[in-house]
């Protein structure tokens, strides 16, 4: 309800530039002296501003909420019911009454909230489930992002890339790396490079899509493990230096060591012998 004096404040500005006349829901006119004016003005669009603030907040953001929901948590090989045209008209709107800034920050709250859990879910893993769990995590939200942010690009056009100078897809990326894979990413690595010694412990499709997944969130943790990095991302290394040749291949030789001590024979060993005795 609307209370009187509220009444008296919400006002139609009829200014013809000589006059400044003021008419009320009531169809009544106040003159206003030009000191007065701005007054009138200023609490006419605040109490617009927070109409509109309680029709984002009641109708607009709960109903983009659980489209946001459901696009998060589905497989991304099920089907699921939901209006992208509905949900794009929502953020269209949103926009446009100019809730941009609210819609962002209720956004990436959202999204953050989620990646919090992901991350707990993954800290109550058991270590030989941590790299499995970690890439379909990652894979889902990866899907994910690819219906939520075509859905949002009103936003992302108007707000984030214009005001922000950012883009709304790498900001979520970047909320994965920093909710989710930063806080494991040591543990990752000490399975990966574990896994790595011992082929097939974890498929290799899956070490291949974790690796990549890291190395395409921060490529500074390839640091963390330049040999890991350097088997699945090509050209990680730097190119080959002439003068290094012999620390290669003492690297070689450790390399060719530590496979022949997890079991891993050199090679046919007896038909090289047999050679050398003919």
């Amino acid at each position: 309800m609307i209370s009187e004096a509220m009444e008296d404040d919400i006002l139609d500005i009829k200014d013809d530039h000589n006059h400044n006349n003021c008419a009320s829901n009531s169809g009544k006119f106040r003159t206003y002296t030009s000191s007065q004016l701005p007054t009138a003005t200023t609490g006419c669009r605040r109490v617009l501003n927070a109409m509109a603030a309680e029709d984002y907040r009641e109708n607009h953001w709960p109903n983009l909420e659980k489209a946001i929901d459901r696009l998060l948590i589905h497989n991304p090989t099920d089907h699921i019911s939901v209006s992208y045209a509905q949900i794009y008209s929502y953020v269209y709107k949103c926009v446009c009454q100019q809730h941009s800034e609210l819609l962002y920050n209720d956004l990436i709250i959202k999204i953050t909230t989620h990646l919090q859990q992901i991350s707990i879910n993954l800290e109550a893993s058991s270590p030989e489930k941590v790299i499995e769990n970690f890439n379909d995590a990652l894979t889902q939200y990866t899907a994910s992002l690819q219906c939520i942010v075509p859905v949002f690009m009103y936003l992302n056009k108007f707000y984030i890339e214009s005001k922000l100078n950012r883009d709304l897809r790498k900001d979520l990326m970047k909320l994965f790396a920093d909710h989710v894979a930063e806080k494991h990413v040591n543990t990752l690595m000490s399975l990966l490079i574990e896994a790595q010694s011992m082929p097939f412990q974890v498929q290799p499709s899956t070490m291949a899509s974790v690796v990549k997944g890291l190395y395409s969130l921060r490529p500074g943790w390839a640091n963390l493990a330049p040999a890991l990095f350097s088997g699945f991302i090509p050209q990680i290394n730097p190119p080959a230096v002439e003068s290094l040749l012999p620390n290669y291949a003492r690297s070689d030789q450790k390399l060719q060591k530590e496979l022949s001590m997890n079991g891993f024979p050199r090679g046919d060993q007896s038909r090289k012998r047999a050679s050398d005795d003919s």
